[in-house]
């Protein structure tokens, strides 16, 4: 009987409904013994006629299996996946190649489908990598997912957070089950107890509680249990001896628990103590034989009154039990109780196996975890395995953590180690890794130092990839910090050695850094390199680099007005970058496209998308502050008087970086500030420190910026033989504009699709309303409010005023407004797609024709640079901005 829980289950029965036309996530959420499982086991009841229902769980191990519910659901449906999930196998694939997998086996489900994975606060970290992806692309798979979970232990810091935020609100269904009232207690325990009250006080409504304590069969008159331990261990004391003994043993086994291992550790007869506890309710099984606690918290209450001392003999216990058995697939296990039973030459045999096999399926944070667990027990290893553990761990819990001081003492403990071992070859990797350590801590030179070190030390040895990469990551510290010829001779240089040593991720990391060096610099022949580099990165599976290959390729065009290539470069980008779940780079790349946008002179384009990264949660101050500076800039010439804290956020976080890449644009936005506010006192700051490194940082539109609005703003910063010296590196539309021929200038701003510029240029001409006009008429339609005032106020100085059109009022249309210049209908069609809404669902639902909705979604297809619908729902998910 399910009190209190109809509408729970309404929810529920909607959420499938809903299921057939597009994917739906149900979170189930609840404090522990509130009835989860209770009510999946009604709806797989009540639905198993209509709909197909497959049922995993996590479990509580301290490092669980990763993947563990994607190894249930291969047993189920997907037998094709055991070689898949198996990292000795020679077909086991990386944790993405398995979660595609995985995905594209949903996607084949050919009947309504319900997906249970339980405990889903337990989970692995792959699983949870799993499920960010499945829950964001779920709208196109033919399920309900429901996730259970305990809300108490889901906090904001746990990863399972992650996952539930990520679950886009239109296909998220919720439900929380809530303590029972008195009078559902009342109705319970009628008959059963003589104080339902009490029963009600002590249990706080909880389900598990109020049954635990009833099932203890006790009389009337004696007093109700003081908690649901003491309920538990009452229940357990009317058990005989073999029948505890039973339970007493088992609850030391947090997994499901396979009846060959029940029969090894009780030898004699134990069917009748067996059954026994599964009709009491102690136990539950399935079809396969595998048995686990009807409830978690009765597991626990059993073992907590089990002694210490016999708790590891009992461990050590069931890890012999297992190795006797074979059963040595599943290393968690083995884990779990070498460590339990505290036994170190267990720990130090199995805990760095399952490392490495965790890391084989990409699941990088338990290989973390169980390389730690080998470290506790490092005065028991040799010099050689103490050596590799520390290296292994600093390695894999450098791709899962901050890289902090604990990282980097691993890195020195392993180098110090290999010396004394005579390694030389380890020596020298562990230098170069460490010198990335730095690099990412922002000690830049502490990590030229290691990388220099670190080539020194292979260069001792025979030429190797090792010393390729090493020679690749000094180019690349030299190209972010704009010393080009350097980046390109330590580039070329690991390229040569690549040749005789072949290695794509050398290769295409190597083509990466020469030839953004060169693109960067402004020699076009780095395109070849990078185009080369993308092509080696996405053939060979590298995706980060990758998507490194896209943000520099975006940044180079955006930086030298190659407008049209930028745009091609930035949504091809973003589609990789969100496809391979490559979150970090995909909104810097956004923050590019923004930039693009205001280059283009579509500010409230610009506005939209800058705002939606800037509002996105979890982004460090690197990855939101290119979106930062382009929505002060864009403010700015809007006039949106929230631009100046923009503006000065900007600059702090931008000084806290303290890469020119970054000071350079907003420095420029101080500068076009006092320009079009009146203002050339307040710059001479912003100049001077611009001007400083004008010789060695700029390109050749950075310069011709400077020497323009030096001359702008009529003032004396700059020496004449400075300014000379400059204009002959500037880009020509800025030469042009230097020597007088603002039309000429303002003509080829136009060529490149750049109006506002253009409109500057028009503005410089004295005495010509026909310029004036032509100005406003580039202005306005793309909002640039501060600008124009700007204009009238020149006007108005030269008398002009009378001749130009006045100025208007009211927004601009909807079309030009959106992101991808969607008109009104496509946008409501946008809407109602990424919600599952078939063709003709949509046509019904806006009385149009079937052809009309399909030549609105190719259109939407198209202004997306998307190849079909699913394509669609991930960049909504991933730029909500796009939908609103």
């Amino acid at each position: 009987m399910l009190l209190e829980r109809e509408a729970a289950i309404n929810t529920f029965n909607n959420a499938l409904a809903e299921s057939k036309r597009a994917g739906k996530v149900l979170l189930l959420g609840a404090e522990a013994g509130m009835g989860k499982t209770t009510l999946l086991e009604h709806m797989r009841e009540i639905s198993k006629d209509a709909y197909t229902v497959y049922w995993s769980g996590c479990d509580p191990l301290f490092t669980p299996r990763p993947f563990a519910p994607i190894h249930d659901f291969a047993r189920q449906f997907a037998p094709e996946l055991f070689p898949v999930l198996n990292s000795n196998d020679k077909t086991a694939k990386t944790a993405s190649q398995i979660i595609l997998a995985f995905f594209n086996r949903l996607e084949k489900f050919d009947k309504p489908t319900l997906l249970i994975i339980e405990d889903v606060h337990w989970a692995d970290n792959a699983t949870l990598d799993m499920l960010q992806y499945i829950v964001r692309r779920i709208s196109v798979v033919p399920c309900l997912l429901c996730l259970s979970y305990r809300v108490d232990e889901v906090t904001i810091e746990h990863p399972f957070s992650t996952v539930i935020n990520l679950v886009p609100s239109a296909h998220a269904r919720r439900v929380e089950l809530t303590p029972l009232s008195l009078e559902s207690v009342k109705s319970l325990a009628k008959g059963k107890h003589s104080d339902p009250e009490k029963l009600h006080e002590i249990s706080s409504g909880n389900p598990f509680f109020i049954s635990e304590i009833l099932a203890t069969d006790q009389q009337l008159n004696k007093d109700v249990p003081s908690s649901v331990r003491d309920a538990v261990g009452a229940r357990l004391n009317s058990l005989n001896n073999d029948e505890k003994s039973l339970l007493t043993t088992l609850c030391f086994i947090p997994y499901s628990i396979p009846l060959v291992l029940i029969k090894h550790l009780f030898p004699q007869d134990n069917q009748n103590s067996l059954a026994s506890c599964l009709s009491r309710k102690f136990l539950n099984t399935d079809i396969d034989d595998e048995f686990r606690f009807n409830h978690e918290l009765s597991r626990l209450a059993i073992l907590s009154t089990v002694p210490i001392h016999i708790q590891k003999q009992t461990h050590a216990n069931i890890l012999l039990a297992i190795e006797a058995l074979k059963l040595t697939d599943n290393l968690a296990w083995l884990v779990h109780h070498a460590e339990l039973a505290l036994d170190h030459v267990k720990v130090l045999e199995y805990a760095p196996e399952a490392a490495m096999q965790a890391a084989k399926l990409g699941a990088h944070k338990e290989a973390a975890s169980y390389y730690s667990k080998a470290i506790k027990y490092i005065e028991y290893a040799d010099s050689e395995l103490a050596a590799k553990l520390y290296e292994s761990w600093a390695y894999e819990a450098g791709l899962t953590i901050q890289t902090d001081t604990s990282v980097i003492d691993a890195r020195r403990t392993a180098i110090t180690l290999y010396r004394a071992l005579g390694r030389k070859e380890k020596v020298a990797e562990n230098l170069r890794n460490l010198s990335r350590l730095y690099w990412y801590q922002g000690q830049s030179e502490r990590a030229e130092q290691l990388a220099n070190q670190a080539i020194s030390e292979f260069e001792k040895l025979p030429a190797s990839s090792e010393l390729a990469m090493a020679y690749s990551m000094r180019s690349q510290l030299d190209m972010l910090n704009d010393r080009t010829q350097n980046a390109i001779f330590w580039g070329q240089k690991a390229l040569a050695i690549e040749k005789q040593f072949a290695n794509p991720l050398v290769r295409a990391h190597a083509l990466t850094n020469v030839g953004s060096a060169l693109v960067m610099h402004g020699d076009a022949s780095g395109e070849a390199l990078l185009q080369e580099s993308l092509e080696v990165s996405i053939e060979n599976g590298i995706h980060e680099e990758a998507a490194r290959v896209y943000t520099n390729y975006s940044d180079y065009c955006v930086r030298f007005k190659l407008l049209d290539k930028a745009e091609e470069m930035t949504t091809q980008g973003i589609q990789f970058d969100i496809a391979h779940e490559l979150d970090a780079w995909t909104y810097y790349l956004v923050g590019l496209q923004a930039q693009l946008r205001l280059e283009q002179g579509r500010l409230v384009n610009a506005e939209t998308i800058a705002k939606g990264v800037k509002s996105l949660k979890n982004q460090t101050v690197l990855m939101q502050l290119p979106s930062l500076i382009v929505l002060a800039k864009t403010q700015l010439r809007m006039g949106v008087d929230e631009c100046v804290d923009n503006l000065q956020e900007a600059l702090k976080n931008a000084n806290a970086i303290n890469e020119y890449q970054y000071l350079v644009p907003i420095h420029f936005a101080f500068i076009e500030r006092a320009w079009l506010f009146d203002s050339p006192n307040s710059v001479a700051e912003h100049i001077d420190l611009i001007s400083k490194i004008a010789n060695e940082v700029l390109n050749t539109w950075q310069i011709g910026e400077l020497i323009t609005w030096h001359k702008r703003l009529g003032l004396k910063i700059i020496s004449e033989e400075q300014q000379q010296t400059l204009y002959l590196r500037a880009a020509k539309p800025y030469q042009l504009e230097f020597d007088g021929e603002f039309v000429s200038a303002a003509e080829h701003w136009y060529s490149l699709s750049m109006p506002y510029h253009a409109a500057l240029a028009y503005m410089q001409i004295d005495e010509s309303d026909k310029f004036m006009q032509k100005a406003i008429d580039l202005l306005e339609p793309i909002s640039a409010h501060a600008a124009l005032k700007k204009l009238r106020k020149l006007a108005n100085h030269r008398g002009l005023h009378e001749s130009l059109s006045k100025a208007k009022r009211g927004p601009y249309s909807k079309t030009r407004q959106h992101p991808a210049q969607l008109t009104s209908k496509e946008q409501y069609v946008l809407r109602l797609l990424v919600t599952g809404a078939s063709n003709q669902e949509i046509a019904t639902t806006m009385s149009r024709s079937q052809r009309t909705i399909e030549n609105h979604v190719s259109s939407i297809l198209n202004k997306l640079s998307v190849n079909n619908r699913i394509e669609v729902m991930l960049r909504v998910q991933n730029e909500p901005w796009l939908a609103d």
